[in-house]
Formats: C-alpha cells, structure tokens, sequence
C-alpha cells in the first residue's frame, strides 16, 4: 500500500510522463480494478483497511497522528480486530513493514504484536520530542521488536524491503501474511538512491514513484527466487489520492493532486491483484471495491472465518479473483473523512458529529455534505465532476440517485468516535482544542 499516490501515477492506469513496469507486469498478470475506493486520508483508510468497518462504525473518521499528539488515543487492541489476528489465528506467520502511526511505540512498545503481527519493521512515526524520528527516508528511525533506532546511511524503502525478503525466507515452508504500507511517496520529497541528483519537486516525486515500482519489483523477484510465486497472492493499491500541488496526466486529462478531498483524486484508488494460477490473468474489471473489503477477502481466501459477533462493512471479492465469479458482491462504495480529529474533555473524537461522504456506483457519485444530498455527478461522461444532475429530471440519473441515497439512509444517524482506554498522559500530549461547530446530520 503506497502512501499518497493515486492511478494518474501508475502507467497502467494510463498515466503519461512515468513508468512503472513492475505494477505494470502485476496488472498483465492479474487483475486491475477501475472502480476501488480509499478513504481520502491516512488515518481513516488504514483503520478501514485493517478492521473491514468504515469510519462511521470504527470512528477514526479524521486524521490523529497518534506518535505526534497523543492525547491518550490510539488504535486499540482490546477494541478492534485486524486482518493480521485472523489469519495469525489460522496458523499464518505475520510481518508487516513501513509506516503505522496508530499507536506510539514509547508507550505501547507490544502494539504490533497485539495487532496480529509476529514480526515487524515500522517507521515510529514522527514522536513528539524525538527529532530523529522525523526521518522515514535517508537515516530512517525504525521501530522492530528490539526497539527503535537511526539506520544511519540507509534509505528506509530498502531497509523495509530487505526486512519482508528476509521474513519470506524464513517462513518459506508455512503460510504466512505480510503487510507493506509503504512511506513513499509521502512528503517530505526526497532524492533516491537510483535519482541522487533529483531537485525539483516534481523531479523528486517522479524519483519517488519510480522507487516504488523498484520495491514492488524486488519483492516479486524474491517469490520468484524462493519459489512461492505461485502460492502467493499479491495485492498493491494505495491509502489515498496523491498529495495537493502534484499534478499528474492521467490519459491526458490533467489530475491534481487530491489528497483529502472526495473527488475522484482523493479517493480513487489503484487497485492490482495477481496469484499465477490463482487468480484471473490480464482482466480488467469495472467490479466495485472498497478497502473495507480487504479484511473479508483475505479471510476468504486464508480460510480465517471472522468471529461470528464481529461487525463487517466489507464484503470479500475473492469469488471474483478466483474466477468463481463473474463480479464483487457491491453495487456502491462509499469514501467519507478527512481533516483533523479533535481532542475534548471526553478525548479524542470526530471534527464533527457526521461527516462529509460520497458514494457511487460503477457510473454515477452522490455527495452528502452537510448531512444531506448536494451533487450528483456521471463519472463516465465528467469524469472532473464539473456538471451537478442533482436536479436531473432524467429517468437513468433519478434510478442512481434513489439507490445511492437508499445505501446511505442504511448508515447510523452520527459517526462514532475512536474506541479505546486511554494510555497514561504524555509531557508531549496536545492542548485541548476548542469544540467547534456541530455540523451534524439533521
């Protein structure tokens, strides 16, 4: 899972002015989805990811850098339940590398492992009063079970990478799960070590991207070598759409970047699935996807039933990547948070009681704003969401319109807020910021 890149980077996707022949070949390969949904930012994305809830259920709605502002709130394990202890639970090894930023490791030095994962290798996160922990890139402070410390002369990419190879290595002979969420392409923008001479920003970015697709090739050739290409299912998508001022040609349409926002370029995300032998080759499919989805899919697929009182958002697409059938359970999908949480007396809660959603289906986007309908846009004919049907009186627009707003009168009347016991207060915790406005749904 990239950090900040949407499809108008990726050239299978059509995007023009970059490269990147590894995705490229797991897409010829395999399956690559046109309609799949992130959330639009870090945070509510990769709780949704790892929890099958959407953020009105799991109720981290809005960004909480949790290293960074504490406050006592965090991602936690006696609350919620990831992909990683299903499988785990159904005798998979684990192993996750990259970028976390749900718990603080200072405090919570077991987080990982109470999440599911046996093994790990994650940035900290940048940790209030630990200035080496702002570097995710060159120098890279790490966290593994052994603590956390500056990998000096190093460029965190490879550090993780080389840190999955050799967990594949050991666990060869059993069934095992890994969990890639990159820190590229996340600012700050930063040479590589194929592009040391890279200056401008876009330069970088494009470095950046690059570097991506390197990693993603590493790790292919290494199933390849340790002969597990064929027992392994790999899926690369993104956390959200591409970050503000970076502007990417997206079959020669101009996309800027969206990072945030719920148009198309902050919640479409690139979606790609190969398995040689398992899973469907060269197709490309219209099937709705969402990154709820992922924790039933896996499951799925690893024969790790949910528990039956666990409550599910996500419906598994493995079915579909299987051949067993002809599309995904879906006929919406739903993208929604963005901004800052906000710390009360009560704790860290929403920046407001409903948030901001859209959902669509394989043709047509409803937006709630305000707790109520206010555009509707045909993606296929205005894929810039410029021209608002909200008021079409046309029979196919009106159908789409009533369906997506049945889908949306199914959700709760208030988003919840983040569940968890409070860790001990920290010197660096945030000041209480004040309440705000209610902007709930009427």
């Amino acid at each position: 899972m990239v950090d900040d890149l949407g499809p108008e980077w990726i050239s299978c996707y059509g995007a023009r002015g970059i490269e990147t022949p590894n995705v490229d070949a797991l897409a010829a390969g395999g399956m690559r989805f046109q309609n799949a949904y992130s959330m639009p930012k870090c945070t509510p994305t990769r709780v949704t990811l790892l929890t099958g809830q959407y953020p009105f259920r799991h109720g981290w709605v809005n960004h909480w850098d949790v290293p960074r502002w504490g406050a006592g709130c965090h991602f936690d394990p006696e609350e919620y339940t990831t992909f990683a202890e299903l499988l785990r639970s159904a005798g998979y090894a684990t192993g996750a590398a990259g970028k976390w930023q749900v718990n603080d490791f200072r405090v919570q030095p077991d987080a990982m492992a109470q999440h599911g994962f046996d093994e790990w290798c994650m940035w900290t996160g940048y940790e209030t009063g630990v200035e080496a922990s702002a570097k995710r890139y060159w120098d890279p402070y790490l966290n593994t079970p052994e603590g956390s410390r500056t990998h000096e002369g190093r460029f965190g990419t490879d550090v993780f990478v080389e840190f999955l190879i050799g967990f594949m290595e050991d666990h060869r002979d059993e069934p095992w799960l890994l969990y890639f969420p990159m820190a590229l392409t996340h600012g700050p923008l930063v040479p590589t070590p194929d592009e040391p001479e890279a200056e401008s920003p876009l330069d970088r970015h494009r470095a950046m991207v690059r570097y991506v697709d390197r990693a993603v090739g590493r790790l292919v050739a290494a199933l390849d070598q340790l002969g597990l290409r064929e027992d392994t299912i790999v899926l690369f998508t993104t956390d959200n759409g591409t970050s503000r001022g970076l502007t990417g040609d997206l079959g020669g349409r101009e996309v800027p970047g969206g990072k945030g926002r719920l148009s198309e370029s902050g919640c479409r995300a690139p979606l790609v699935v190969n398995g040689p032998g398992r899973v469907s080759t060269g197709v490309v499919t219209e099937a709705l996807v969402d990154l709820s989805d992922v924790l039933p899919t896996f499951a799925e697929l690893a024969g790790a039933p949910p528990p039956e009182d666990l409550e599910l958002d996500g419906r598994s697409f493995a079915p579909l990547l299987l051949g067993a059938a002809q599309d995904s359970p879906r006929s919406w999908i739903l993208a929604m948070g963005g901004g800052t949480a906000r710390r009360t007396a009560a704790g860290v809660v929403g920046a407001r009681p409903y948030a901001d959603r859209v959902l669509r289906d394989r043709r047509y986007k409803l937006w709630i704003e305000d707790g109520a309908p206010t555009r509707l846009f045909d993606l296929r004919a205005d894929p810039g969401e410029t021209a608002n049907l909200i008021a079409s009186e046309e029979a196919g627009v009106k159908a789409a319109k009533e369906h997506l707003e049945a889908a949306w009168h199914g959700f709760p009347e208030r988003d919840a807020s983040p569940r968890y016991t409070p860790t001990p207060a920290q010197p660096w915790d945030v000041p209480i910021r004040s309440e705000g406005s209610d902007g709930g749904r009427p």
